[in-house]
C-alpha cells in the first residue's frame, strides 16, 4: 500500500525518534556523574574516565559500523546499537567499582551511541534525498535538540526522586522499548523498496531527463573503495575539516559552564547558557540544513566554523568585560550557527564518494570525528592548567574553526555534485554547449 507522502519522512522521523533518546541518553551521564561520586567517594579523573573512554571505543568502532552498514543496511546498525545502549544503561546500575562504569558506560554505551547517534544516522539517510538532502538531515538531528530539553530534566527528577540506579535502568527500558521496533521501519535507500530520492516519480521511457546534479562525471563513475578514497586529497581534506569540527565543538561544550562560573557569573546563568545552546540547535540545524540545499556545502559549514569563532572570541571578551550580551552572542553564534554543522556532515562525505563502500568510508572518517571530540576538551584543559586561564586555548580554537572550514572548502563538494539550489547553473551551461553545437554543425 502506497502511502500519501513520501517514505523518506518515514525515515526522518524514525531517526528523529532515535537521535532524540540515543544522543541524550549518552549525554545523560553528566547527571549521574554527581551521585555515583558521592555514592563511591571515587576520584573524579576515574569516574569520568569512563565517559570520556567512550570516545575510544565510538573510534574504535567507527570504521567498523560504516562496513557493517554496506553489507547488512540500517536495520542491523540501529538494532546494534539499541542492544549495545539499552543493555549498558540496564547493567550500569549493578556497578560496585570504577571498571564496571568503564565496561557499561564507556564500551556498551559508548559504542552503541556510535549507531545510533550522527554517525549511524549519517551513513543511509543521505540517500533518501539530493534536493532537500540539507533540510531532511537537519529536521533529523534537530531531535537531539528536543530530546535535551524533554528527556534529561525526567532523568534528573527520577535520579533527585529514586536515585541514579532507578533512573539509569528507566533510561535503558527507554531506550530497548522505544527504538527497537520503530528502527525496523528503516530502508538504507529509497530503491530498495521501489521508489526514488526525494519521491520523484521514476523518468517514463522517452521522457526529457531531468538535469543531472553532476559537475565532475570522471570522479562520479569512479568505484570509490576505501583504499582509492584514502589515496585521495580530498578525503584527507575531510577528515581534517571534521577533526577540527568535532575539535570545536567539545572544546566550548565541556568548558564553557566552568569557564562562566570562573569569571563571575551565577550557576543558573551557567546551566541556562548551555541549554539554551541544545535549544537554539533545533531551528539552527533545520534552517542551515535547507540554505545548504541552495548555496552548497561549503559555504554552510564557514558560516557554522564562523559562529565558532565569534563564539570563542566572545569567551574571550567575558574575561575582561562579565556582560550578559556577551553571553547571549555565545550561546546564540555556537548553538543557531556552530551546530549546523552535523546537517551537512553526512551530505559532504555522499557527495564526494557517493557508491557501494560509502559506509566505509563515512566510517573511517569518523574516526578523525571522533579524535578531534576527544582532543578539543583535553587539550583545552590542559592549556588552561599551564596558562592559568582560557585565553590561549579559546585562541587557539579560532585558529582551528578558520582551518575547518578551510579543509572543507578545499574538499569541495560542489565541484562533484552540485546541491539543488545551483542546478539552474549546471543548466545554462548544458544549454549553452548544445547551443554552441548547434552553431558548429552548422
Amino acid at each position: 500500500m502506497r502511502l500519501p507522502f513520501f517514505y523518506g519522512w518515514v525515515v526522518v522521523a524514525v531517526t528523529f525518534v532515535t537521535m532524540a533518546i540515543g544522543v541524550n541518553a549518552r549525554t545523560a551521564f553528566s547527571l549521574f556523574f554527581p551521585p555515583i561520586i558521592s555514592e563511591f567517594g571515587w576520584e573524579r579523573g576515574v569516574t569520568a574516565g569512563a565517559f570520556s573512554f567512550g570516545f575510544v571505543a565510538s573510534g574504535v568502532v567507527s570504521p567498523l559500523i560504516g562496513r557493517l552498514m554496506d553489507r547488512a543496511g540500517p536495520r542491523a546498525v540501529m538494532e546494534l546499537g539499541v542492544l549495545l545502549m539499552g543493555g549498558g544503561l540496564l547493567l550500569a546500575p549493578l556497578t560496585s567499582a570504577p571498571w564496571h562504569l568503564y565496561v557499561t558506560i564507556g564500551v556498551m554505551v559508548g559504542a552503541g551511541s556510535v549507531c545510533l547517534g550522527y554517525s549511524g544516522q549519517s551513513l543511509f539517510l543521505p540517500n533518501w534525498f539530493i534536493r532537500k538532502r540539507g533540510f531532511a538531515i537537519g529536521i533529523a538531528f534537530a531531535g537531539v535538540g528536543i530530546g535535551s530539553v524533554t528527556l534529561l530534566p525526567w532523568v534528573q527528577h527520577m535520579i533527585e526522586q529514586t536515585g541514579w540506579r532507578t533512573a539509569c535502568t528507566a533510561m535503558g527500558l527507554l531506550v530497548l522499548i522505544a527504538l527497537a521496533p520503530i528502527n525496523l521501519l528503516l530502508h538504507k535507500r529509497p530503491e530498495d523498496i521501489g521508489l526514488q530520492p526525494d519521491g520523484d516519480a521514476a523518468p517514463a521511457a522517452g521522457a526529457a531527463r531531468p538535469i543531472s546534479n553532476v559537475v565532475d562525471p570522471v570522479w562520479v563513475n569512479t568505484d570509490w573503495t576505501l583504499q582509492r578514497a584514502v589515496a585521495t586529497a580530498r578525503f584527507w581534506w575531510i577528515a581534517l575539516g571534521y577533526f577540527c569540527g568535532l575539535y570545536i565543538w567539545y572544546a566550548v561544550q565541556v568548558h564553557q559552564t566552568k569557564f562562566l562560573l570562573d569569571v563571575g557569573f551565577s550557576p543558573s546563568v551557567a546551566v541556562w547558557a548551555l541549554g539554551m545552546v541544545s535549544l537554539l540547535g533545533i531551528p539552527g540545524q533545520i534552517v542551515l540544513g535547507h540554505v545548504s540545499d541552495r548555496i552548497g556545502r561549503e559555504w554552510v559549514w564557514a558560516i557554522s566554523c564562523a559562529g565558532f569563532v565569534v563564539c570563542f572570541a566572545a569567551l574571550i571578551a567575558l574575561k575582561y568585560q562579565a556582560s550578559l550580551w556577551l553571553v547571549y552572542l555565545m550561546v546564540f553564534t555556537q548553538g543557531a550557527l556552530g551546530y549546523g554543522l552535523t546537517s551537512i556532515m553526512g551530505a559532504v562525505v555522499f557527495e564526494i564518494f557517493q557508491g557501494r563502500h560509502q559506509g566505509s568510508i563515512f566510517g573511517t572518517i569518523m574516526l578523525a570525528a571522533l579524535a578531534g571530540g576527544a582532543a578539543g576538551p583535553w587539550l583545552t584543559g590542559v592549556l588552561y592548567d599551564r596558562a592559568g586561564d582560557y585565553t590561549l586555548a579559546f585562541g587557539i580554537a579560532i585558529a582551528v574553526s578558520g582551518l575547518s572550514a578551510f579543509a572543507i572548502w578545499r574538499a569541495a563538494p560542489g565541484k562533484v555534485r552540485a546541491v539543488a539550489g545551483r542546478l539552474h547553473k549546471l543548466k545554462t551551461e548544458a544549454l549553452r554547449r548544445a547551443g554552441e553545437g548547434d552553431a558548429g554543425e552548422a
